[in-house]
């Protein structure tokens, strides 16, 4: 069985990644995290064009915009070997929550 962040790593780019961010704009949070099932960073956030964004939750529906399919939460690790590496592979920046 492939593992999430397999899955992650093997089919997510960076164009998917930013088309999640759109998506989490144009949304809001509240409105993004109810439509892909996520919610807020605890630990570490995404940082793009001077705004900070939930890192798991934009790689998580990043997936699903890639694959059509959703990941829960609880399929793949926020950390610094989960979703933080495979951002930072793709050229983005990830920080400790402030």
């Amino acid at each position: 069985m492939t593992s999430a962040l397999s899955k992650l790593r093997a089919d997510v780019t960076r164009d998917h990644v930013l088309r999640a961010i759109k998506e989490y704009d144009r949304l809001g949070p509240d409105k993004f995290f109810a439509a892909h099932g996520y919610g807020a960073s605890r630990s570490y956030e995404l940082v793009w064009d001077g705004k900070r964004y939930p890192h798991k939750a934009v790689l998580g529906t990043a997936y699903e915009l890639a694959t059509g399919e959703r990941l829960d939460p609880g399929d793949f690790e926020g950390g610094k070997s989960g979703a933080v590496d495979v951002l930072q592979k793709l050229g983005f920046t990830v920080e400790a929550k402030s």
